[in-house]
């Protein structure tokens, strides 16, 4: 299944792409796409339901953040070789994980803020998974039994306040609108291999990332595993984790964000996002 939430920001509503491309409602069997909506149980129901005989949505509604009322933003950091050496830093011998707050949650082709005083406004194009079931010290082998779906990550990120601001990651990582999720939550059963993906971003049409999801240092399941054993993941709970090269950070020289320019970026059977820069 594709499932999103349709609507203005504040009313969104649940929703589920057909085979054909059609948006269809599902108000009248789930309230919205929390994390009660993304456990097991719940996903069998909506999986059962015939969707032709659900009501279609007309027109190309905004398309909303596929998860609402998440506990926590998770993201993982330098995941991919090329990328940590882009940037000048090792190959992490263990994931580096960080928070973004859970404002920085966004639509896919929402506006972008650019905030007051960014001096280095970056883009990461990121795979995240959707987690479906409590999840804590749980293993490797089994961290993808607790996730419900995938979907498409743009990591915005200020490098500025990243890096040369003092103290944690977060603070680059959480400006409202830094967090652009969607345009949908495709279930696991639909990703055979989530580990052989073809993921892509341009900036004005340009393409400045190429990359796969077969170059990962940690696999999904790693980073999940991973995760769990220093905090509890929660259904609706958001794990992004990490991008190829081709950030602005890396290039030489290095290329930043402007109010006005347009980023763009997918990921093999996962959709696609579209955002401008705005001031903020």
């Amino acid at each position: 299944m594709k499932l999103v939430r349709y609507g203005t920001i504040g009313q969104e509503k649940p929703g589920l792409i057909d085979k054909s491309g059609q948006l269809r409602d599902l108000s009248g069997h789930v309230r919205d796409l929390d994390g009660a909506a993304y456990a097991p149980a719940s996903l069998a129901k909506l999986a059962a339901l015939d969707p032709a005989k659900l009501p279609a949505v007309d027109g190309k509604p905004r398309l909303g953040a596929p998860v609402t009322g998440i506990s926590k933003f998770a993201a993982i950091g330098l995941n991919y070789t090329d990328h940590a050496k882009e940037t000048g830093n090792p190959i992490p011998a263990e994931p580096i994980f960080f928070l973004k707050a859970n404002t920085a949650l966004s639509g896919p082709n929402d506006p972008v803020e650019k905030p007051r005083g960014s001096t280095k406004l970056d883009w990461e194009v990121e795979i995240a998974a959707i987690i479906g079931t409590r999840a804590k010290y749980v293993s490797e082998s089994d961290a993808l039994n607790h996730i419900a779906g995938y979907c498409v990550c743009n990591d915005v990120s200020e490098r500025n306040f990243q890096i040369e601001r003092l103290g944690q990651w977060t603070k680059g990582k959480s400006h409202d609108t830094f967090g652009p999720l969607g345009p949908w939550l495709v279930t696991k059963d639909e990703i055979p291999d989530v580990q052989n993906l073809s993921m892509w971003l341009d900036v004005n049409g340009q393409r400045r990332q190429t990359g796969s999801t077969t170059t990962m240092i940690f696999t999904m399941a790693k980073c999940i595993s991973y995760l769990s054993h220093f905090m509890t993941l929660l259904p609706g709970d958001v794990v992004t984790t990490g991008t190829p090269p081709g950030v602005g950070l890396g290039m030489k020289p290095p290329q930043f964000l402007n109010v006005g320019d347009v980023v763009t970026l997918g990921i093999e059977g996962l959709g696609e996002q579209r955002q401008e820069i705005v001031e903020a």
